[in-house]
């Protein structure tokens, strides 16, 4: 399980960096942590269902592109 919220952090960092944002202003969007973010892009926290959605409406995109983890072999950033 630990794998899946790595391979998870990655994709939301990769998602979020190419959307231009910061954690901290990433944190702010979402009214988190920027400590809880931090923990979540490297794998060592685990998002409920309703910030994954967040996430998601924040970002606009669908919820399925953060565990579209093939594509992440393409996308190096």
């Amino acid at each position: 399980m630990a794998t899946l919220r790595k391979q998870f952090g990655k994709k939301l960092r990769s998602i979020r960096k190419r959307h231009g944002l910061t954690q901290e202003k990433f944190a702010e969007l979402l009214d988190i942590s920027v400590d809880f973010l931090s923990l979540v892009e490297r794998g060592l926290n685990a998002p409920s269902f309703e910030t994954i959605e967040s996430f998601s409406i924040t970002l606009g995109i669908p919820v399925r592109e953060f565990f579209d983890f093939a594509s992440e072999t393409l996308d190096k950033s």
